[in-house]
C-alpha cells in the first residue's frame, strides 16, 4: 500500500512539472495592475499586452472580470455617469449596497470592458474607480488589509490566434455594455501579477467613548448655535 501511493506521487509530481506546475500561463500575454490615488476613493488601473499578435489586434476586444472583496465596491450611479461620457465601460453582475460597512457585505463581481490603448499596439487598458468600505473597530490594530486578487482576462478576436498560441477556455459573456447579448469570449491564462494590498486604516475600541462624547458634544453644540441664528434672524408669523 505504501509503495504503491509513493509511486501515485511520483506520477502526478511527473505530471506537474511536464506542464510547467498545473495551469499554463500564456508568455505571449502581459498584464499589469495599478491602484492609482490615496484615502478611501482610489482608481485601479488594469492593462495587458497582446504582444505576439500586436498587428492582429484591430478586430479583438478585452474583458477584465473583477472580484472585488467585501472590503471594496464599485458606485453604480458613478459607473453610470462614467459611462454616459464614455470614459469607462462596466457590467455589474451583483447588485451594491454602497452604504453597507464591510461586515454586511458580500463580494461581487464586474465586467471591465478595457479600450485600445492608442499610445502603445497590441495594448488595451482599463480604469475603474473602486471605494473602500468601513470596517469594524479595532481592539489592536488600526489599520486592516484588503487583498485584491488577479482579474480573469477575456478576449473576444476575430481570428482565434489566441487559442491557436496560448491555452484558454470558452466562455460566454456579454458582448458589451450596451449589447447584453452573449458572445463566445476565451480565458486566457496570464503570467501571475502581484496582489494589489490596500491598508484600511479603522478605528481603536478603547476611543469609542472618547468619540461618542465629542460627537455628542459637537451636534449639541451645533445644534444650539443653528437655533439661536434662527431664533435671532428668523421671522415668525402667528
Amino acid at each position: 500500500m505504501f509503495f504503491d501511493k509513493l509511486i501515485l506521487l511520483l506520477i502526478v509530481t511527473l505530471c506537474l512539472v511536464m506542464n510547467g506546475g498545473g495551469e499554463a500561463a500564456c508568455q505571449k500575454v502581459t498584464v499589469v495592475r495599478e491602484i492609482l490615488n490615496n484615502g478611501f476613493h482610489r482608481d485601479l488601473l488594469t492593462k495587458v499586452e497582446l504582444s505576439a499578435i500586436s498587428e492582429h489586434t484591430a478586430g479583438c476586444r478585452v474583458i477584465f472580470k473583477e472580484h472585488l472583496p467585501r472590503g471594496l465596491y464599485v458606485d453604480p450611479y458613478q459607473l453610470t455617469s462614467l459611462q454616459q461620457h464614455n470614459v469607462t465601460q462596466v457590467l455589474l453582475l451583483d447588485p451594491i449596497d454602497v452604504e453597507a460597512p464591510e461586515y454586511l457585505s458580500l463580494e461581487h463581481t464586474l465586467l471591465v470592458y478595457a479600450k485600445p490603448d492608442p499610445e502603445c499596439g497590441g495594448c488595451f487598458s482599463a480604469t475603474v474607480p473602486i471605494h473602500i468600505r468601513y470596517h469594524r473597530p479595532s481592539a489592536q490594530h488600526e489599520e486592516v488589509l484588503v487583498n485584491l486578487l488577479s482579474p480573469q482576462l477575456l478576449i473576444h478576436c476575430n481570428k482565434d490566434l489566441l487559442l491557436e498560441m496560448c491555452q484558454g477556455y470558452p466562455e460566454d459573456a456579454p458582448c458589451s455594455v450596451r449589447d447584453t447579448s452573449t458572445c463566445r469570449w476565451t480565458d486566457v491564462m496570464f503570467k501571475p501579477v502581484p496582489e494589489l494590498v490596500l491598508q484600511v486604516p479603522v478605528g481603536l475600541k478603547q476611543h469609542v467613548l472618547l468619540v461618542c462624547t465629542v460627537t455628542f458634544l459637537a451636534t449639541f453644540f451645533s445644534s444650539v448655535l443653528v437655533l439661536a441664528a434662527v431664533w435671532k434672524h428668523g421671522q415668525f408669523y402667528i
